[in-house]
């Protein structure tokens, strides 16, 4: 691609991988948690929504457990999306299902795998936070953008946090070691966003146990910026999160008819 042909970063196209395949045992037995309704819809075409809205995503790629692609095809056809069907064509936002693997990193590698070389900019969101605000999604992808190679969401901590040595059973107490300086810790957020050469080179470089993508940018020796994260983006997890995600969608019908 010539100079006078590629795109400048404020034009760089930017691709959603939305990680699927889990399976969400804390929420208890029943559908996977992506597929688990929220007022009547799964969380996962909420999470989708979240993102397609967004003036800057033109491709989200839900990457769904293998023997669920299909359902989850259907599911994308059978929700309105602001975008198109699975495979694009309709909209500014297209979309693409792949299936995932045994873990969330390897769902996550087989999403970029797909990912066509246009874009250069990539989210990584989870299933499992569906109300992320789209101004939260754009803060994300305009920090990129602008030059940082990762870039997460992320909330200063309401709570005093206690490093602990770890029980021998569940249950035993636990013996206090520190107190972490609450000002400088972050409890951080999805969508992630990436350069996708650092993310790529992440993820063919970066092995072992990792809680999420930008800490395998760490591992880079790269540095990773936060911005404002927002706190309906919080992760639905347990039961609890459930009702709470669904105080806030009752919240959001009343304001703004959403």
């Amino acid at each position: 691609m010539s100079d006078e042909s590629r795109p400048t970063p404020a034009q760089t196209p930017v691709a959603a991988v939305i990680p699927a395949a889990g399976r969400g045992v804390r929420l208890g037995p029943g559908a996977p948690k992506a597929l688990r309704a929220l007022n009547g819809t799964p969380m996962l075409i909420h999470a989708i929504r979240a993102l397609a809205v967004s003036r800057h995503v033109g491709l989200v790629i839900v990457v769904a457990p293998p023997e669920g692609v299909a359902e989850v095809k259907s599911l994308l056809d059978a929700y309105a999306l602001p975008g198109g069907a699975p495979g694009g064509g309709r909209g500014s936002t297209d979309f693409l299902v792949v299936p995932g693997g045994e873990t969330r990193q390897e769902s996550v590698r087989l999403g970029l795998a797909a990912l066509p070389p246009e874009y250069g900019v990539v989210l990584v969101h989870d299933a499992a936070r569906p109300l992320v605000p789209v101004d939260t999604v754009d803060a994300v992808v305009e920090a990129v953008r602008d030059g940082a190679p990762a870039v997460v969401p992320a909330l200063p901590l309401a709570d005093t946090v206690k490093e602990v040595e770890p029980a021998a059973a569940p249950g035993d107490p636990e013996p206090v070691l520190a107190t972490p300086d609450r000002a400088r810790l972050r409890a951080v957020q999805t969508p992630q966003g990436f350069d996708r050469a650092t993310l790529v080179r992440a993820h063919e470089t970066v092995t072992g146990d990792v809680t999420d993508d930008a800490s395998m940018v760490e591992r880079l020796g790269l540095t990773v910026v936060t911005v404002p994260g927002h706190e309906e983006a919080f992760k639905v997890t347990r039961p609890l999160d459930l009702v709470l995600a669904e105080a806030v969608l009752a919240r959001r019908r009343l304001n703004d008819g959403f």
